[in-house]
């Protein structure tokens, strides 16, 4: 189903409201609810006033979504026997709003037409979600309510996937409703083009049009790259009085649209439809949003200046249509080697004193800036721009974790946080059995819900340059309506509530609860959702030299059940109530049981298998990767063997080796040691160039069982190893495992930069 075409005020707004003294369910939550006795009905006798004139386009909104639910007009006069009254008092912080609800009316005090705005946003979610004609009865309340953070965004990318203005504005409705306040429109890819420049009309004749096999994967494997003009199937673009169409929109809903220009990479489309401002002028058009095309020319070329000519006319057009203070310049993954082989870019290097490609990409963001400042905006781009230098006013988003943010921060630059894990919305949620395909990756709902968008490595002044978060929302896998809808809820409410509620405020169970009546809502609604995370959440957990297991779940009062020995567990099985030892090898199964039935498509299944390392502590010589902790610190002792799902029970290193030494905590006899690791080819993972097994008994003085070499071809796709050596019983109290990282082979993609290595157990018997 499509989303309704009728302007969506209501779209996820007004779960059901319990008329006992409950508090409502509002979502995000309030800083403060106070109920009182009475009610206040909203009838045809209602009329809302206000003395402040920019206050209308704000009644106007209430009257039409009132209106929407109920066929009511309510009156703008001051003579109604029944008032909703908005009052202006610049004494309330900025964006928030006092809410009383009493028998006799309503009144919404802000100290701007904002504060307003989500004054009406709460109010609306104490009201039916749809026209059922029953009476607008609310009970009466006071809410004091503000944000705590001022960037509250959602991201999505038009590019892999066109979306029409139609839905572009329903997402700004789902927005609203929750009191986000910035939509970062990602205009631009190697996907395609779209937005129309005036002054390059090939960018939409040619570039914003790609080679696609619908209903396909997306895939930069299959697609054909070097495809011609007319074979393009796959498309679309804004016009600009589209664009500034939806600018107006959101500014109704007192959203801000920050568009995205990505530069200077993930630019293959600009290079099909002008290919001159590449390094070396590769003339192709076909568009397969292949993200290793780099190599075939997707960088603006930094040497020309024709390059920044370009980018400069077409940024002057974005800006005359969108006027928000922020314009996004993208910046990310910039593959480099078409600079390295360039010139032009190399004379630019030369003649600017630069060190190298960093530094000029550094030069190439510091310019673009400069162009920016003088328009009187400013630019926003993803971490990478932090690389060779930060340009001097640039506000950073901070997506591969949070490193970059925090780095941004101490050095008193602006941060938007929106790390993979968790505020990537298009990764899987749950499952992922019976889940639509997505991209990879695990951000379950209460994941997104227990985010802190406030790094513990920032003190309280540092801090204070995080300007908040958003959800993004990649969209390789997400072609429609309903599969957008299902991927942003309900983890946009949840976001929303990270952002907006006090730290204090915030409970997982209390947001569940009230998450609850919003389901019913978009029942009502008829919009696409993912009810729930049903799988048993197994956690290994390492205490004492032991290793227990605690078993959770998301779903709204959910009881465990289990088993350990393969059996497939019911609701007479073992009922959860305390953590797990795993003092043997076990096939440890779990389902949910919701009023009596089993929840979710299957059970959550892991095998455990018991060795004399299980629960041992385990130290890193040099740190394993942010992006692929597994389970935590202790991933290679926990009994679990790593599988296909990339992230999952592997500790990831990049650019480094793997040294990894093992406390068994006592002495002990041991004849065996094997450590597995994984090889994914189209991941740049590969097996380590050979692995070195040392004991000692103090920690200090090793010695060397064996060193083993990689038996096993770079060519192969993917491929689980066990680097294992056998030797006659001895003691050994430690153990330390050094695998040698390697570089991409030649013919890969990455060919001569540094691979990933990645483990997953080291079994010792």
């Amino acid at each position: 189903m499509q989303f309704n075409k009728f302007i969506l005020l209501l779209a996820i707004i007004s779960p059901l409201f319990s008329f006992s003294q409950k508090a409502p369910s509002i979502i995000p939550k309030p800083n403060s609810i106070v109920l009182n006795n009475g009610m206040f009905t909203i009838d045809k006798n209602t009329g809302i006033q206000f003395a402040d004139k920019t206050l209308k386009p704000t009644a106007v909104y209430l009257s039409d979504c009132i209106k929407h639910i109920s066929g009511i007009s309510l009156t703008q006069n001051a003579g109604a026997k029944k008032l909703i009254a908005f009052v202006i008092d610049k004494s309330i912080a900025k964006e928030g709003y006092q809410l009383n609800i009493t028998e006799k009316g309503i009144t919404i005090k802000a100290s701007s037409p904002t504060g307003i705005f989500y004054g009406i946003q709460s109010l609306l979610q104490t009201l039916p979600a749809i026209r059922t004609n029953a009476p607008l009865t609310v009970q009466a309340m006071q809410i004091t309510d503000q944000p705590r953070f001022q960037w509250r965004g959602m991201h999505l990318d038009v590019s892999r996937h066109f979306f029409s203005i139609e839905i572009i504005k329903e997402y700004l409705d789902l927005m609203a409703s929750y009191k986000l306040n910035t939509f970062h429109w990602h205009l631009t890819d190697g996907g395609g083009w779209r937005l129309e420049i005036k002054q390059y009309p090939k960018l939409t004749e040619q570039a914003a049009w790609r080679v696609d096999a619908w209903g396909k994967p997306w895939s930069w494997y299959e697609l054909a790259f070097n495809a011609d003009k007319n074979r393009s199937t796959y498309g679309g673009y804004y016009t600009q009085e589209q664009a500034k169409e939806v600018v107006a929109y959101a500014a109704k809903l007192h959203i801000t649209v920050v568009p995205e220009i990505e530069m200077p990479g993930h630019s293959e489309e600009v290079m099909a439809a002008y290919p001159q401002l590449s390094c070396h002028s590769i003339f192709h058009f076909g568009q397969s949003g292949d993200f290793f095309a780099s190599k075939m020319e997707g960088n603006f070329c930094a040497g020309n200046d024709s390059s920044f000519t370009f980018i400069q006319d077409v940024l002057t057009e974005v800006m005359a249509i969108f006027p928000s203070n922020y314009i996004h310049i993208g910046g990310d993954e910039v593959e480099k080697e078409s600079w390295k082989t360039c010139a032009k870019c190399q004379l630019r290097i030369k003649n600017e004193g630069l060190k190298n490609e960093e530094e000029l990409q550094s030069y190439f963001i510091k310019r673009i800036e400069k162009f920016v400042l003088a328009k009187d905006r400013k630019i926003i781009g993803w971490d990478e721009i932090l690389e060779g230098g930060l340009a001097p006013t640039a506000t950073v988003m901070s997506w591969r974790g949070e490193k970059g943010g925090v780095e941004a921060a101490k050095m008193k630059h602006f941060v938007v946080m929106t790390p993979g894990s968790p505020c990537y919305f298009d990764h899987y949620q749950a499952g992922p059995e019976g889940e639509p395909q997505a991209i990879g990756g695990f951000n379950s709902l209460m994941k997104v819900y227990n985010y802190e968008p406030i790094p513990k490595e920032l003190n309280e002044e540092e801090s204070k340059f995080v300007l908040g978060a958003q959800g993004n929302v990649w969209t390789e896998y997400i072609a429609t309506a309903e599969h957008l809808e299902y991927m942003v809820l309900p983890r946009m409410p949840a976001l929303a509530e990270v952002l907006w509620s006090s730290k204090e405020q915030r409970n997982w169970d209390d947001f569940n609860s009230r998450l609850q009546n919003h389901f019913v809502a978009f029942e009502q609604k008829g919009l696409h959702y993912c009810a729930g995370n049903y799988t048993v959440n197994i956690v290994p957990n390492t205490v004492d030299g032991k290793l227990l297991v605690t078993l959770n779940s998301e779903a709204w009062n959910g009881k465990i059940f289990y088993t350990t020995h393969g059996e497939e567990p019911t609701a007479q099985s073992m009922p959860y109530t305390q953590p797990i030892l795993i003092d043997s090898s076990i096939e440890l199964k779990a389902v949910v049981v919701v009023n009596g039935r089993v929840m979710g498509l299957k059970a959550a299944r892991q095998i455990f298998t018991f060795h004399q390392a299980m629960g041992s502590e385990v130290k890193y010589t040099f740190p394993v990767s942010d992006y692929y902790k597994g389970d935590g610190p202790n991933t290679l002792t926990d009994g679990i063997r790593g599988t296909a799902i990339i992230g999952k029970n592997w500790h990831g290193f990049s650019g480094k080796d793997m040294v990894a030494t093992i406390d068994m905590g006592s002495q002990k006899s041991i004849h065996k040691i094997s450590v597995g690791f994984l090889q994914a080819y189209n991941r740049w993972i590969f097996l380590p160039s050979s692995v070195t097994i040392e004991v000692s008994n103090d920690g200090v003085n090793f010695t060397t069982i064996q060193a083993i070499n990689n038996p096993i071809s770079t060519s192969e796709l993917q491929v689980f190893y066990d680097f294992t050596c056998s030797f006659a019983s001895r003691s050994a109290h430690y153990i330390r495992v050094t695998a040698k990282n390697t570089n991409c082979p030649e013919g890969h993609p990455g060919a001569g930069k540094a691979a990933w290595i990645f483990a997953d157990e080291i079994i010792v018997e």
